[in-house]
């Protein structure tokens, strides 16, 4: 229907928790006039104060002014209730509880009470749009509209067509979406859709490498902080979604795509469920809080500088130990500690391939080229002699040095793989374009910068390098590389190209 945003003046929001209560605040802001309706009749008058509430303290912050706010408030409407009468409503936005069935039924009354010309908006984060709108005698009027909490703030919207919905919505709803000030992106109808899906690359790949034993959740969450730029290491986010919630998602979308490999979750999740450890929201989880501050253990400190001489095969790490003091030599001769900087494989596997003696060989990630943090890795054949002169020269440095066990590649390397290999996954499968996935992923994850873009900066080579060598190590096929990886590394292009497709060859 041409020029529909721009037509739309009511909608209705049902649900008052906090998604609705933000999808309203965003709408009325806006200048649309919000209908709120709940099945409790008190929740709409909470709702409407909360709402009032919020938009003061905008004003009082200079984000929009006291006339604005005061307008904002006048459009906001107390409905009867979810199936109040609809003449005048251009959109209903469903914010219920994620219940296949309660989603289901709403619609079909819905249905029956709003003019053919509504549309319906279900604001589902995991359930199938649609499964919600068979119930419905016309589908096509349906889609799925993912806000992010918090709604205000966070202005990526999934905007997700069921298998029969309108071909004309999706592009109009979008433009109504981006007329609010947010920015939408267009999902298939999968499990996860396009956020929830990307965001397993790293937090599954975080929980293997813990139940491998490689390292404690706060230094797998220092590297991926410090090495890789995250605002939050994956186990702090973990805290903070709660891992009840996660762990659904992650099995749900596991199952959702029938067992795929790369998306398998770890055992560990399951136990730590069932002993209630949630993390923020109880206090405990892969960190204990108190008063809501996280509790983590210093790290530990590392020897004084060695007198003895390293040798390394890198030599920007050359450059940066002799900087700090440390005698670097560019002969492997007895008694000297021995760096290596392993691309996709186990500093054991690396000392082999270089005729290196293991039990004087330590690995250190060059991943990020030796910037903020140095991972050091110990495998149980080194001399622990060798160990710590080699972390006392690292430490020489002044950068922090996290000391871990060997694993088949570096841990930087691994979920920086399996990040990158998830987005192409999405990619390939046509789930969303490249450009959607790479915004879809920096504004609903707050990624320093979208997946593909980072392969590409990373270099496509270097992350097919790591996930081909996983393969070799373990034979796991959950780090199988993706064919839009594999082609676009043989062909030269960039990951967050399409490329040629038939289409073009048609028009």
């Amino acid at each position: 229907m041409e020029k529909w945003a721009e037509q739309v003046g009511r909608i209705r929001v049902i649900g008052t928790g906090v998604m609705g209560r933000g999808i309203v605040q965003l709408a009325v802001t806006a200048g649309l006039e919000v209908e709120l309706a709940d099945a409790r009749p008190d929740a709409v008058g909470e709702a409407i104060e909360h709402v009032g509430a919020m938009l003061g303290k905008l004003a009082s912050k200079g984000k929009i002014t006291e006339e604005a706010a005061e307008s904002a408030r006048g459009r906001l409407i107390a409905a009867e209730g979810p199936l109040a009468p609809a003449e005048g409503v251009d959109l209903v936005i469903e914010a219920v509880r994620e219940d296949l069935e309660i989603k289901r039924t709403l619609f079909a009354e819905l249905e029956r009470v709003c003019g053919p010309d509504t549309v319906f908006a279900t604001n589902t984060s995991s359930l199938s749009v649609t499964e919600i709108g068979a119930a419905l005698t016309d589908p096509g009027r349906l889609l799925g509209l993912h806000f992010f909490n918090p709604v205000p703030l966070m202005r990526l919207v999934e905007v997700v067509p069921g298998a029969r919905t309108a071909a004309w919505l999706p592009p109009a709803v979008t433009e109504l979406v981006r007329g609010w000030g947010h920015e939408p992106v267009l999902a298939r109808d999968a499990p996860g859709f396009l956020v929830n899906h990307a965001g397993r690359g790293l937090g599954t790949e975080a929980l293997q490498i813990l139940a491998e034993g490689i390292a404690s959740p706060a230094e797998v969450d220092r590297v991926a902080r410090d090495v890789l730029g995250l605002k939050l290491g994956p186990f702090e986010l973990l805290d903070l979604t709660g891992l009840d919630v996660s762990h659904a998602v992650l099995e749900s979308i596991w199952s959702g795509f029938h067992g795929e490999p790369r998306l398998r979750p770890s055992w560990l999740t399951r136990p730590r469920v069932a002993a209630g450890l949630f993390g923020r929201k109880n206090g405990e989880g892969f960190y204990s809080y108190v008063d809501g501050q996280q509790q983590v253990e210093p790290e530990p400190a590392p020897p004084e500088a060695p007198a003895t001489p390293v040798w390394v095969d890198d030599e920007r790490l050359g450059t940066l130990l002799s900087s700090a003091g440390i005698q670097v030599v560019h002969s492997a001769y007895p008694d000297t500690v021995l760096i290596v900087s392993p691309i996709g494989s186990s500093t054991v596997d690396a000392a082999r391939a270089a005729g290196l003696p293991a039990e004087r060989v330590v690995g250190v990630d060059p991943l990020g080229g030796y910037g903020k943090r140095l991972t050091l890795s110990v495998h149980p054949a080194l001399d622990p002699a060798a160990g710590r002169t080699a972390w006392g020269a690292l430490a020489a440095t002044g950068l922090p040095v996290t000391v871990v066990r060997d694993g088949p590649a570096p841990i930087a390397q691994r979920l920086l793989a399996s990040i990158v290999n998830t987005a192409c996954f999405i990619a390939g499968q046509r789930l969303a374009t490249p450009e959607d996935i790479d915004t879809a992923v920096r504004l609903g994850l707050g990624y320093p910068r979208g997946p593909l873009t980072w392969g590409d900066e990373a270099g496509a080579d270097l992350v097919l390098r790591v996930l081909r060598g996983l393969v070799a190590s373990t034979g796991d096929q959950r780090y199988r590389p993706s064919a839009w990886l594999t082609e676009r590394v043989t062909l030269g292009l960039s990951l967050a190209s399409t490329g040629t497709t038939p289409a073009d060859l048609l028009s």
